[in-house]
């Protein structure tokens, strides 16, 4: 990242804490006011534990890949530098860049945060910006006012029982029963008891229980991923999943273990700053090039915790493929994924022209 930044006229930090690189363009306008305003544009940049499966000549060789489309941010951000770079004579404020390390799931945005990236130009930005590539139509921009996308939770439950021989299970108790029939009435409480227009997924990811096949072990521990879309949503499922845990384990003279976590909160973007995102982009891109999401979506982001602090808008910029077979092409998060890398050239105008035009405008 500092030798992509090298050569310009920035002023560039590094993380304390973190990998985290933040650059400070200054406006040139000769109308730049004394207390300029400042705007933010933000870039994740961190990889995945996944081994790439894909057939390009430039994929990773050890064992992990940025199946999530991080690269591209990151490119597409010191495209955006570079631009404004260009262009700091119409820039009637100034910006800061945002490279962000530990987005999947290590907070990176909030230690940046705590770190001052807010605060990195002198006053707080006034507005933050950000976008996402993901499997839909190359060059789709899609986004929506409120509410974008789900929080994310981490749920992990332990019941505890009484271990033994496998061949005495009456002198025991075993957790496994238990457990098994924690997972299925966690399904049964994510379909019958939230609301059906405020949804949540919950999907049982991980259950542990004992090493040895003929030890009834004394513990057995499931894990969980929680998306939730409202802080209702996030109530009920915290109070719910205790209390059928607690009911569950004790039906099997069993005790409860319970730990939810939450992780990142919903990404919300502000109505006034979306609707005129959504405006600018229709200007740049054209009509068809914008589309206004109709529902949030499951996945969750840590870009949330910048948006709880400021106003600003997230968006989804579509980068499918058109050249490789539907059999050959992953999803995010895929060993298989594979991204159009043309929209870098769409991100980096999308970034910089949002910059540029709100450090001229009063919403």
């Amino acid at each position: 990242m500092l030798t992509a930044l090298g050569g310009l006229d920035l002023e560039v930090s590094t993380g304390v804490e973190t990998t985290s690189v933040v650059a400070v363009l200054r406006g040139a306008h000769p109308d730049k006011p004394a207390h300029a305003p400042a705007v933010l544009l933000r870039g994740d940049m961190d990889a995945l534990p996944i081994e790439e499966l894909t057939d390009e000549p430039f994929k990773s060789t050890n064992k992990n890949m940025h199946a999530c489309g991080h690269d591209l941010h990151t490119a597409g951000l010191v495209g955006a530098v570079r631009l404004l770079h260009q262009h700091r004579e119409d820039l009637a404020g100034d910006v800061v860049f945002m490279f962000q390390p530990g987005e999947e799931g290590h907070n990176g945005a909030s230690v940046m945060i705590n770190e001052g990236v807010l605060d990195a130009a002198g006053p707080r930005v006034i507005a933050a910006f950000g976008a996402h590539v993901h499997m839909g139509p190359s060059g789709l921009v899609s986004t929506k006012p409120g509410t974008l996308q789900a929080g994310s939770n981490v749920l992990h439950i332990t019941l505890h029982g009484r271990g033994g021989h496998g061949s005495q299970p009456q002198s025991a108790t075993d957790p496994v029963p238990a457990l098994a029939e924690l997972v299925t009435a966690l399904q049964n409480m994510a379909s019958r008891r939230i609301n059906t227009f405020d949804p949540i997924a919950l999907s049982v990811t991980q259950l542990k229980a004992g090493d040895a096949i003929n030890v009834i072990p004394a513990s057995a521990t499931l894990g969980a991923t929680v998306r939730t879309l409202s802080q209702e949503s996030l109530d009920m499922v915290r109070t719910q999943s205790k209390q059928l845990a607690k009911g569950i384990a004790e039906a099997h003279g069993c005790t409860a273990e319970v730990d939810f976590q939450v992780q990142y909160p919903v990404t919300v973007n502000d109505e006034a700053e979306t609707a005129w995102t959504l405006d600018q982009v229709r200007g740049l891109l054209g009509e068809d090039r914008v589309e206004v999401s109709p529902h949030p979506i499951m996945p969750s982001e840590d870009f949330s915790f910048v948006l709880h602090e400021v106003p600003g808008t997230y968006m989804m910029l579509g980068a499918k493929r058109t050249d490789v077979p539907e059999e050959r092409q992953g999803d995010n998060h895929s060993p298989f994924v594979i991204f159009d890398d043309t929209v870098l050239g769409d991100q980096a105008a999308l970034l910089s022209h949002l910059a540029l035009k709100r450090l001229r405008t009063e919403i």
